[in-house]
């Protein structure tokens, strides 16, 4: 697999390098530092392809995601883009990259320095590990911007990853959670003062990594994959659920508000 991978994303919006902390280590960098590294359609294309490439590349041993610009690793999507595509097909779409992403063989951390919410949670919770500076923080404010609900295998792994109160927190009370509190509750390896001690420490964990049995390590997530898989599945009816949410007016008037930088009126 070559370090620059065919995509219709603009090469500016993600980068890729390979081998720069060690040899077999894959960096992938949101950068769209002025939108806060928020996802566009273009971006997952090239996250889903990417991802396919490197579940076949068994060179690689390490993938290292994280954001540009030291404000976010990624926050949220492109809400425009929901207006191009049927909402909930666009979300099942968007899933099945993040699933691409929790199945690779590799061990994948995400390296986060700023804000860490909607989609960009949902990558960092699909990652096997999580390490941020002190600043950094994680949620899910959907509830008072766009009126819209995670999908049950996206939520699961926030509840897998952060427990079920703080989970409850970033959905019900629109709560970002602090880097403390997310160290506290197991959702991060390590938390860390600053980008240098952030570059340091996931340099350290990738080589560490390097040095480790890759049988061993393959083998362990395919039985975490397994028995996660068990407890995650869809509830009964959830995509018609997901399509009254979408197709209702608490979703028009959050996209609405969002887009004309105006504070939703939802009525329910």
């Amino acid at each position: 697999m070559s370090a620059d991978t065919p995509s219709d994303a603009p090469a500016e919006d993600l980068l890729i390098h390979r081998d720069r902390i060690g040899p077999g280590v894959l960096e992938v960098t949101f950068n769209r530092p002025k939108r806060r590294n928020a996802f566009t359609t273009a971006m997952y294309q090239q996250m889903r392809d990417l991802w396919g490439a490197v579940a076949a590349d068994r060179s690689v041993r390490v993938v290292v995601l994280r954001g540009a610009g030291g404000q976010a690793f990624a926050a949220g999507n492109e809400i425009s883009d929901f207006l191009e595509a049927d909402a909930v097909d666009y979300e099942n779409w968007i899933r099945e990259m993040f699933d691409r992403l929790w199945s690779l063989p590799q061990v994948t951390i995400a390296a986060v320095d700023g804000v860490c919410v909607g989609g960009g949670l949902a990558v960092a919770t699909h990652c096997d590990l999580r390490v941020a500076t002190v600043g950094s923080r994680f949620g899910y404010p959907i509830a008072r911007t766009l009126g819209n609900a995670l999908s049950g295998t996206v939520l699961y792994r926030c509840q897998a990853i952060f427990g079920e109160s703080l989970t409850r927190e970033m959905l019900l009370a629109s709560r970002l959670v602090s880097a403390d509190r997310a160290y506290a509750a197991g959702a991060l390896l390590a938390e860390v003062p600053d980008v240098e001690a952030l570059e340091a420490e996931v340099a350290a964990l990738a080589h560490g990594i390097l040095q480790a049995s890759p049988v061993t390590i393959e083998t362990t997530k395919r039985q975490l994959q397994s028995r996660a898989r068990e407890l995650e599945g869809s509830m009964p009816g959830e995509e018609d659920l997901l399509r009254e949410v979408y197709g209702g007016p608490d979703f028009a008037e959050g996209v609405r508000a969002f887009l004309a930088k105006e504070k939703p009126a939802f009525g329910g």
